[in-house]
């Protein structure tokens, strides 16, 4: 029993182990092609192509893409199954993928771009089929079946300059509306629409809509305009302008105008009425205008004024003339009609003064007579008047007075100098040059009573001569100022300092300081100074560019850094360099201290050999008594005393420091006994010895021959 069921696993294990597949394909077809007319059925074929060990049962899960996006999922058991679209819309079109998976194991198909072609036929509506004038016009166009977004094109049809197109797109709806203004003159309106849409795929635009027809109603009519008696009048005539309008109930307004001005206006009426006396200004087109909101209507008609007489002339003498001189005016008119009056005027800042009623006008000129001169004529009521004249009557030029500004009588080399002339009396503008000697440097025209400015900078050491000359419009008067005479003087230049002899000088001796400028307007200050020492050492003024300084008996306290300042009238300082002056010793005084030395230096030499000497004398007198206490004895063997002989006898070669050398020598020349011979030679050459080498030693210093 239990070999059988272990028989029936085995067989069962072995089965189970025989079931294995692969997925060789996935494959992904349209039906009935990859482009499809936008409305037609569209069918999305998936295809699993898959190999099995045995015939035993799959379950196989179908994914349908589109552009990366799930569309659908399908199980089923057969290896195929498909996605369906009834109706085919551009937002269809697209890039779908197929992927079957079973169980473990999945496969994609290949892309398939599928395009549907066309976009359906919009619908147009109006929200009204009456409209009046001015008011705007909502237009609704829609495509259902369509996805967004969309862009929806308007057209108003049948205008006199053409088709008139709005274009609006919409991202998330499928329709639009829009707001047309209904214009004046529109009778009856013509819309449709067309709707597009772009993708990466492409662009597809339906066909036109339907047809929206629309009414206008006219709120008022376009207005007539009258000019009575008629559009051809002659000056002085009295014109009235008739505006009429055929009005719906409605309140409008009614305006008169000539170009830009407004004549008359009126509100509520269907008539407006304007009266006038014509003159040639009124020449030109008048316009009807009738206004309600946004609407409006105008019409224009041109009147033509014929000139009753010629604008008058003002003849003027001269339009400057000197004071003094006669002024004369005339006034002339051209015309068919005789001059019913005739004014000459003065006119100031819009105001007009009355000369007299007649065409004539005379007088002796005064400044006062300065003004704008007009005439008037009139004829039938129409007054007419001349182009203005403007006539200046000029006063002649004082002489002027010419001046320095500050006021100064030298003036500096390089440096401008302000002068300011004026006369006091004259007609503005007045003409002002300004001269150096004959020469004109410069001019300038003054409007008022001020003083003319003018700035000369001299070039030159001396006296320059400056005049001005004054004039204006007057026809003879010129007039020119007294000279000025103004002195240049120019700063020092470079100042220089020599001293002889230079940089140092004998005690007791004299310097001498030479200060020199290069340039320089005389009389020139020099100040001889030493340094951190504000008071001068020598001070000079000098009709000269040069001054020489002699400074007697210097001494040590003297020494130091000394400069020369210059200066003159222009009060410019100028400091020539520093210079170094040491004083040293006089010959005599190095002499003496030469000498002063060198007695130091002798006698530093000799105290210095007397005490070798000395020195040297001491250390042989040790000697000589360690050589007399080695035991020396007489015959009869008592030991004797460093100076006493054999016999017991005092020598006189042993004598003490204080006693003369010569005497000591003397004594050792004395007759010995006989007994003690070889004691008193030896002493005898040991004294020789001695008075040998002290001389030697003496000999051996200067100082001690």
């Amino acid at each position: 029993m239990c070999l059988a069921l272990l028989v029936i696993l085995l067989h069962c294990s072995s089965l189970k182990a025989r079931e294995v597949f692969t997925i060789n394909k996935v494959e992904i077809r349209a039906d009935p092609s990859l482009q499809v007319p936008n409305g037609d059925a569209l069918t999305i074929l998936c295809i699993a192509d898959i190999s099995k060990s045995g015939n035993f049962t799959i379950e196989h899960h179908f994914t349908f893409f589109k552009d990366g996006r799930i569309l659908s999922g399908i199980t089923s058991l057969q290896n195929r199954t498909e996605h369906k679209i009834p109706a085919a819309r551009f937002a269809d079109t697209g890039e779908y993928v197929c992927m079957v998976k079973a169980k473990e194991k999945k496969k994609k198909s290949e892309v398939m771009l599928v395009k549907v072609t066309g976009l359906p036929k919009p619908k147009l509506t109006a929200l009204k089929n009456m409209v009046t004038e001015g008011e705007e016009l909502v237009l609704k166009c829609q495509v259902p079946e369509e996805a967004p977004p969309l862009t929806f094109t308007f057209h108003k049809l049948l205008t006199p300059g053409g088709p008139v197109t709005r274009t609006k797109k919409e991202l998330e709806k499928n329709f639009t509306t829009i707001e047309i203004p209904v214009e004046p003159g529109d009778k009856i309106l013509r819309f449709q629409c067309i709707a597009s849409v772009y993708s990466a795929h492409g662009m597809q635009e339906s066909a036109p809509s339907n047809v929206e027809l629309v009414t206008v109603v006219e709120p008022f009519s376009t207005p007539a305009l009258v000019i009575e008696p008629s559009l051809n009048v002659t000056e002085g005539d009295n014109v009235k302008l008739v505006c009429r309008v055929v009005v719906r109930n409605y309140d409008i307004e009614i305006i008169i105008q000539k170009d830009k001005v407004i004549l008359n206006s009126t509100r509520g009426q269907n008539t407006l009425t304007y009266f006038t006396k014509v003159s040639m200004q009124d020449n030109g087109n008048y316009t009807c205008k009738v206004e309600l909101g946004s609407v409006s209507k105008e019409k224009t008609v041109n009147m033509v004024v014929t000139e009753l007489f010629s604008k008058p002339e003002l003849i003027h003498s001269a339009k400057m003339i000197d004071e003094g001189d006669w002024l004369q005016l005339q006034c002339k008119v051209k015309g068919l009609l005789p001059v019913t009056k005739i004014s000459i005027k003065t006119r100031y800042l819009g105001k007009d003064n009355l000369l007299n009623d007649s065409s004539s006008f005379i007088t002796r000129a005064h400044v006062n007579n300065t003004a704008t001169y007009i005439c008037t004529a009139e004829i039938n009521g129409i007054i007419k008047e001349s182009d203005p004249v403007m006539i200046n009557v000029y006063a002649p030029v004082s002489i002027p007075q010419l001046w320095i500004v500050p006021s100064v009588r030298d003036v500096i080399l390089g440096r401008a100098i302000h002068f300011q002339c004026q006369s006091m009396y004259g007609t503005p503008p007045i003409t002002y040059k300004f001269f150096r000697g004959n020469k004109t440097v410069n001019s300038s025209q003054i409007f008022n009573k001020l003083s003319a400015d003018f700035r000369d900078k001299p070039t030159e050491v001396g006296v320059e001569q400056y005049s001005c000359e004054a004039s204006n419009h007057h026809s003879h008067i010129r007039k020119r100022s007294r000279e000025l005479n103004i002195t240049v003087i120019a700063p020092v230049g470079k100042v220089n300092l020599i001293s002889v002899p230079k940089r140092e000088v004998e005690d007791g001796k004299g310097i001498t300081f030479h200060c020199y400028v290069e340039t320089g307007s005389l009389p020139i200050n020099f100040k001889l100074l030493k340094r951190n020492n504000r008071k001068p050492i020598s001070e000079d003024t000098k009709m000269d560019t040069k001054v020489i300084w002699y400074k007697e008996s210097w001494s040590r306290q003297d020494s130091g850094e000394y400069f020369c300042e210059a200066s003159n009238p222009t009060n410019i300082v100028q400091r020539s360099d520093v210079i170094s002056i040491n004083v040293i010793l006089a010959s005599w005084q190095k002499v003496l201290i030469a000498l002063f030395v060198l007695v130091i230096i002798v006698i530093l030499s000799c105290g210095g050999c007397s005490w070798y000497l000395r020195k040297k004398r001491k250390a042989k007198h040790p000697s000589i008594e360690m050589s007399g206490s080695a035991g020396v004895t007489n015959s009869a063997g008592v030991k004797l005393e460093p100076r006493q002989n054999s016999d017991g006898q005092y020598y006189p070669g042993y004598m003490d420091d204080s006693e003369n050398h010569m005497k000591a020598t003397d004594e050792n020349k004395a007759p010995v006994q006989k007994g003690t011979e070889p004691v008193y030679s030896e002493i005898r050459k040991a004294n020789n010895d001695s008075g040998e080498n002290r001389y030697s030693k003496i000999g051996s210093c200067p100082d001690a021959t």
